[in-house]
This record gives C-alpha cells, sequence and structure tokens, in this order.
C-alpha cells in the first residue's frame, strides 16, 4: 500500500539509495558529514518556516501572549517542511561529494534558503538540491559531482526506474521523466549515428544510474516544475538540449545540474503561458485516501 504522502515514499528511497551506495559502490562519503547535510538543511527550514508563519499571522494579528508566539516553532505546518527538507538533504547525500563539513553546510543552507528567496507567485521555481549543488561548485573549491558514481549496473536501473515509477505515481509526474528521456536519449542517438559509433556507446551513456536518479527524482520536484503539462514537456525538452550542448560542445562534466539550473527560471513564463492548477501535497493525499 502506497504511503499516504509521496514525500515520505520518497526519503524511504532516497535512504536507500544511500545506504546502496554507502554499501555496494564503496562511496567515500563519510558518516558526519551527511550528519551536517541533513543538520544544515532541517535547521535552515525549520526556521526559515517559522519566520514566514510568523510574520502571516503578525499581519492578522492572532498573537495574544509568548506563547502562542513559540508555539509557531511546532504547528503542524512547520514541521510538515521538514519532510521536504530531508529529501533535499538526501538528494544532496546522493549527488555531492566535498570532504569539507563547511561545504556540506553551505549546499544545505543556500538549497533551502533557495526555496524562500526566489518565488514568484508564491511558488519556488529553483530545485532547492541543484540549487545547493550549484552553490557548492561556484563558491568552494572543494565540492565535486562524480555522475559515474552508480555506473550502469542493469540491476541499478531497475530499481531506480521501479521505484522512482512509484514516486511519480503518486504526485503524477510521469510526463516530465519521460519527456527529457526520450528528448536527451533521441539527442544521443541522433549524435551517436551521426559518429558512426556502435549502439553500446549510446546504452552506456544513456542507461546510467545516476542519470536515472537525476531524471526521476531530481528533474520532477513538482513544487518547482511547470503547473501544465505542455509547460513541462517544453521545459523538460529544454533541459535535454541545454544538457546535449553543455556536455558535448563545453565538455561539462556536471551538464545535467547546469542545465537545470539555468532553464528553471522558465517555469516563470511557462506557467504564465499554460495556466493549471498548482501541485499541492494536500490534494495528492485526498486523492490516495479517496
Amino acid at each position: 500500500m502506497l504511503l499516504k504522502d509521496a514525500r515520505i515514499t520518497q526519503i524511504i528511497f532516497l535512504g536507500l539509495f544511500l545506504l546502496l551506495g554507502v554499501s555496494t559502490r564503496d562511496w567515500t562519503i563519510q558518516s558526519n558529514l551527511i550528519l551536517v547535510v541533513m543538520s544544515s538543511c532541517l535547521i535552515t527550514q525549520w526556521i526559515l518556516s517559522s519566520v514566514v508563519e510568523y510574520s502571516k499571522l503578525r499581519e492578522e494579528d492572532s498573537f495574544t501572549n509568548l506563547s502562542s508566539k513559540l508555539n509557531i516553532l511546532i504547528t503542524p505546518k512547520v514541521l510538515t517542511s521538514l519532510r521536504s527538507a530531508l529529501i533535499t538533504s538526501l538528494g544532496l547525500c546522493l549527488l555531492l561529494r566535498s570532504n569539507n563539513p563547511q561545504t556540506m553546510a553551505i549546499a544545505g543552507c543556500f538549497a533551502i534558503s533557495s526555496k524562500f528567496l526566489f518565488r514568484h507567485h508564491n511558488k519556488h521555481f529553483f530545485n532547492p538540491a541543484n540549487f545547493g549543488i550549484i552553490a557548492a561548485l561556484t563558491l568552494t573549491n572543494d565540492a565535486w559531482v562524480s555522475p559515474g558514481q552508480w555506473g550502469t549496473d542493469w540491476w541499478y536501473i531497475l530499481l531506480f526506474l521501479g521505484l522512482g515509477g512509484v514516486v511519480l505515481k503518486q504526485v503524477g509526474r510521469w510526463d516530465t521523466s519521460i519527456a527529457f528521456l526520450l528528448s536527451y536519449g533521441g539527442l544521443e542517438a541522433a549524435r551517436n549515428f551521426w559518429l558512426g559509433w556502435s549502439w553500446d556507446v549510446w546504452q552506456h551513456q544513456f542507461m546510467s544510474g545516476s542519470l536515472l536518479l537525476f531524471a526521476l527524482f531530481m528533474l520532477t520536484d513538482p513544487r518547482s516544475i511547470p503547473n501544465s503539462i505542455k509547460g513541462r514537456w517544453i521545459w523538460s525538452m529544454a533541459i535535454a538540449f541545454s544538457t546535449f550542448i553543455l556536455q558535448h560542445y563545453f565538455y561539462l562534466s556536471t551538464a545535467i545540474f547546469w542545465s537545470l539550473f539555468i532553464v528553471s527560471p522558465m517555469t516563470m513564463l511557462l506557467d504564465m503561458v499554460w495556466n493549471a492548477p498548482r501541485f499541492n501535497w494536500k490534494a495528492v493525499q485526498w486523492t490516495i485516501d479517496n
């Protein structure tokens, strides 16, 4: 039976991936760095969510005493928002590498802060984990990502597809992953054919565990991507095209992350062109209950 909140499902799956990576792929990530990332994300989310709730209640003049102000810190809305922060922290643990705790803390703080700083019509448009990765890569000298860390083992690929499908079924964002994978896979296939390479090369490039993790779990963040199906298709294809260009013409090994960062503001325009209901976690829970 599917868990009611898709965020909990995603937390379980990402936690499983992290455990698999550490135990079967010989990752060098240290337990103290994992703790730093999670702490920085959760504390930043808790503080900023509380500040936002305080501002709303202050405008409504809902405070009666000091106790009511302090209760903001433990309101259901603030505490529930920590689930999203935990997802962001797990994404950073899976994709970002550094041996410096300060670098990982910077990534976590910037990732969560981006949700509160970069907003349009009360919606954030940067993927938090991706923003944290870009912040760490640009602001520090000791951060890196390893796109090939999962290899191309079939059982990893099947695991990502299966568990990713469970999450996407809950949030209803399969179209985003399909549009990206078809577009990027098609561009890689055309290049492969043009260069006269064997299809083993295409399979090696396209069937990457890191690519699927990105496409199924990062690219599909329902709170930061376009609301409409048409908007999501155009948005996903733009990311696929820019990834292809950055990877093969600018030789960026981190092309997928830079592409998502560059294209993310396009969400604002696409939401204005094609109006559609905004994603709401409560609506998803109601659908599953019924």
